[in-house]
């Protein structure tokens, strides 16, 4: 099927995007039989984005192990909260999921005062699919080659280093702000509009310091234009092999990675559940959609639907009191 367009002038680069982006959300993603009823996940963010590679990623494969094609629909806005209210007011069959991250699912709850759902009552959590840690960096200008030297050029101009963030209450603001908390470090934070023109200031030095997915981290460090002084999981990324983790740089204990993971509205009967979390663990035990997944800079992390609960149990008092020490608030 051809895209179509709604002008007879050249479209941008942007457009075409945008527009194969938006024909691929209103179709199946394979020509299966339509005997059985779609899959629909639910992305709160904008197509396009890290949430939105990672269902494509796996949404081949889970059609071919489900029999069901697999739909995907963007609900944007208030961090991933409108998306959110969509699955959990969907009839609780297993044919709506969410696909949530860290921020919608155990940020939010913290974040926001007249938040219109509550994790662990109005979900039930399918599988959490991957770990997505992320990298901490500076500008090449700033005079420390390791994170030890960082601490110490922080330390002597107290008030005077900047870090950036794609905006109040995202991971990329708390994980700094946990980072000053272990290390007694005080940093000035300059919230950004979304994280590729706090990327921008962070190459130009307009900021000094930034929490940036490993991706996009190691693009531009093994380019030069910024400096990645280590990641934020408990052993190395692929993608930066020669960055050492947070821990080994000699902050013990500081281990702080983001998630994704699949929910279904509360109420889903517990067969379902299990034959959908069985789903992603068959489609997370190919070797192929691991190694894709590690490319996009997510570290493939099965967790069934029991142990998946209990793990956002355990995140949610942590990325509450990161949230408190910020002062961040939402509404």
């Amino acid at each position: 099927m051809p895209i179509q367009t709604l002008s007879k002038a050249q479209p941008s680069r942007r457009q075409l995007i945008t527009g194969t982006a938006a024909w691929l959300a209103a179709v199946p993603l394979a020509g299966l039989s339509q005997t059985a009823r779609p899959l629909k996940v639910v992305i709160g963010f904008p197509a396009g984005g890290p949430l939105d590679l990672h269902a494509r990623l796996l949404a081949e494969r889970l059609e071919a192990v489900l029999g069901q094609n697999v739909i995907v629909d963007y609900k944007p806005g208030a961090g991933g909260t409108v998306g959110a209210q969509e699955v959990m007011k969907s009839p609780a069959d297993g044919n709506t999921l969410l696909l949530a991250n860290t921020g919608t699912m155990v940020i939010n709850p913290a974040l926001y005062t007249r938040l219109p759902y509550q994790t662990l009552r109005d979900f039930v959590p399918v599988a959490r699919t991957a770990m997505q840690p992320l990298a901490l960096l500076v500008n090449p200008n700033v005079p420390a080659k390791t994170l030890k030297e960082f601490k110490a050029y922080v330390a002597a101009r107290p008030g005077q280093v900047n870090y950036g963030s794609a905006g109040n209450g995202g991971i990329s603001h708390l994980v700094p702000e946990m980072f000053k908390t272990a290390t007694g470090l005080f940093m000035v934070h300059i919230p950004y509009r979304g994280s590729a023109p706090a990327f921008t200031d962070l190459m130009g030095g307009q900021v000094q310091f930034m929490a940036e997915s490993i991706p996009q981290a190691a693009t531009y460090h093994k380019q030069g234009k910024v400096r990645a002084l280590a990641v934020t999981s408990r052993e190395r990324n692929p993608a930066l092999p020669d960055v050492p983790t947070v821990i080994e740089a000699g902050i013990k204990g500081f281990e702080v990675v983001g998630f994704y993971g699949f929910l279904a509205a509360a109420g889903t009967p517990a067969a379902t559940v299990k034959r959908l979390s069985d789903a992603f663990g068959t489609v997370l035990g190919t070797p192929a959609i691991r190694e894709r997944m590690t490319t996009q800079g997510a570290d493939p992390a099965y967790l069934a639907s029991e142990p998946f609960a209990r793990f956002i149990e355990s995140e949610l008092p942590k990325w509450a009191e990161a949230v408190r020490k910020s002062g961040a608030k939402l509404d």
